[in-house]
């Protein structure tokens, strides 16, 4: 499977649990690796056939910046959703830091690996019988 890399994206935004995380935005730093094939798109040359990582990068910036989720954990999981949403997108890696959050260490974090949920048949609709009837 092919990747569409989007590497150390910095953004500022409110995360975190203390008092002091809540009041003014923090560095935020985000990667996704985002899983898909690129054949088409090889075979093309045509943006149109692509997974934009453009378009992506400026999705996930703009959520990081205005969600204000208390942890990473769930700023991870909002982000892997939003890239899951792109048209063939296949599975997604999204590692969230926080720089500088604990001392001694250069950043604190998570990493996730979601993949696309296969589409949910509808429910048979029932005809108000019962089986044994």
């Amino acid at each position: 499977m092919d990747k569409i890399i989007i590497k150390n994206l910095l953004v500022r935004g409110i995360i975190g649990v203390n008092d002091w995380e809540r009041k003014r935005p923090q560095d935020i730093l985000i990667n996704v690796i985002l899983f898909t094939d690129t054949r088409r798109a090889a075979e093309t040359d045509d943006i149109n056939d692509s997974v934009n990582y453009s378009t992506i990068s400026k999705k996930v910036q703009a959520h990081a910046e205005s969600a204000q989720r208390l942890t990473v954990e769930a700023l991870a999981n909002d982000l892997a959703k939003i890239c899951l949403e792109e048209k063939g997108a296949q599975k997604v890696i999204v590692r969230v830091e926080k720089p500088g959050a604990v001392r001694f260490a250069e950043s604190v974090g998570v990493e996730i690996e979601r993949p696309r949920s296969p589409r949910t048949k509808a429910p048979k609709k029932r005809t108000g019988r019962s089986r044994n009837e």
